[in-house]
């Protein structure tokens, strides 16, 4: 009998296929890192290394924005690759639940925009990312309360 351990070995998937926390982002984050605003650095590094999700409508706003900034004055070309560069992101875009979203909206007196991010960190159990001040507020107290 041989008095050597046998040897174990490990093999590991690439990072990539490891799981990532999961972070709700709403549309002034997006925005922020986007189409690079003065918060751009606190929200890129805020989703750095998270999976990302959203409800649906970010992209209907994220294209709102866009077509107000461009209306405003700022370069086609520089809109036009932030939405690029937003189309392009790793972003889970999910349905919400409307009569939930509804309810979330009269409770914290939030947009049913609004309401419909709070609704998806909600389901999720994940954090909520916004610059938004009545929105995290909102959040703050909802999430808290989840079990």
């Amino acid at each position: 009998m041989s008095s050597a351990h046998p040897q174990i070995y490990v093999a590991e998937p690439p990072a990539s296929y490891l799981v990532l926390p999961p972070l709700v982002v709403d549309c002034s984050v997006m925005v922020a890192a986007m189409f690079e605003e003065p918060a751009r650095d606190q929200a890129i590094a805020l989703m750095s290394g998270k999976l990302l999700f959203a409800p649906g409508l970010l992209v209907h706003e994220m294209v709102n924005v866009a077509a107000r900034k461009l209306r405003a004055g700022s370069p086609s070309a520089t809109v036009r690759q932030a939405l690029a560069d937003f189309d392009a992101h790793a972003i889970e875009l999910r349905p919400t639940d409307p009569q939930e979203q509804f309810e979330l909206a009269l409770r914290y007196d939030l947009s049913g925009y609004d309401a419909a991010y709070l609704w998806l960190a909600a389901e999720l159990k994940a954090p909520l990312a916004t610059f938004d001040k009545k929105l995290a507020a909102a959040a703050q107290v909802h999430l808290s309360g989840l079990a």
